[in-house]
């Protein structure tokens, strides 16, 4: 005979702990969940589909009976191409961000949450590529494989757009600063011009009173050498031995001469 009683203690356990796993499991999913709802979201409000979805609804007839409005296919694809595109542009920057925050998390330099509202928001971004190619098939067949590809286009034209008119409006200021240096260069030129004339001109004025001085001392000087020679004939005046030499001989030769 089966003992019921004995039985029941186990069963009973074992009700009782897996009741309580799976009450602790839906709290913890529930306080997580809430958790998750309530941390600050990645990016900021996507405005391109808020646009896109208000379009879709002023085709929607209204509760009230009033006459819808009809918005043309080109203005619904435009929309969707501009949702598309800021999509893109959200897809770069997680991707970008994905490799430095999991490192950073990996290092304890940054907290659990911030890693949680990052997975959120890569998971929403998921849903919205999905979105935007099932929209773009039902406003044309087959559209949902290309509409990225020229969403990339349009932010890579945007991009260099962009480029463009930052080096304008630096080739602009550049332009500004070379004329004023050029023009402070040129004032500074001309200064050092001036200057130069004025002292090449002082130079001009002192150089013929140089010039009469040399010759005047040149005049002194020949004169002394003429007076020199002119006293060398006398007896009594010391003269070197070479010319004193020279003229004993002439005068030697003079006397045997007169012999």
């Amino acid at each position: 005979m089966v003992d019921w009683l004995s039985l029941a203690v186990p069963l009973a356990y074992l009700t009782t702990l897996v009741g309580s796993l799976v009450t602790f499991a839906s709290l913890y999913r529930a306080r997580k969940a809430s958790k998750s709802a309530s941390l600050a979201p990645w990016f900021p409000p996507h405005l391109q589909r808020n646009i896109y979805l208000s379009l879709l609804h002023l085709e929607q007839p209204s509760p009230h009976g009033e006459k819808p409005v009809t918005v043309p296919d080109s203005v619904l694809k435009a929309a969707l191409l501009r949702r598309a595109t800021e999509d893109i542009h959200r897809i770069i920057s997680v991707r970008s961000a994905k490799q430095a925050l999991s490192t950073l998390l990996a290092r304890g330099s940054v907290g659990d949450e911030l890693w949680q509202r990052f997975l959120r928001a890569e998971k929403e971004m998921e849903e919205e590529l999905k979105d935007v190619v099932q929209e773009a098939n039902a406003l044309a067949p087959g559209w949902g494989a290309t509409i990225f590809q020229s969403a990339n286009e349009m932010a890579s034209n945007a991009a260099i757009r962009k480029r463009v008119e930052e080096m304008q409006a630096q080739v602009k200021m550049d332009r500004e600063w070379w004329d004023q240096k050029r023009a402070t260069t040129q004032a500074e030129f001309m200064k050092e011009l001036e200057q130069g004339g004025d002292k090449s001109g002082e130079k001009v004025a002192e150089k013929p009173a140089g010039v009469s001085r040399t010759r005047t001392s040149g005049g002194e000087k020949g004169s002394d050498e003429d007076t020199v020679l002119v006293e060398g004939g006398g007896p009594e005046t010391p003269t070197t031995p070479g010319l004193s030499g020279t003229l004993g001989k002439s005068a030697g030769k003079k006397r045997k001469g007169k012999k």
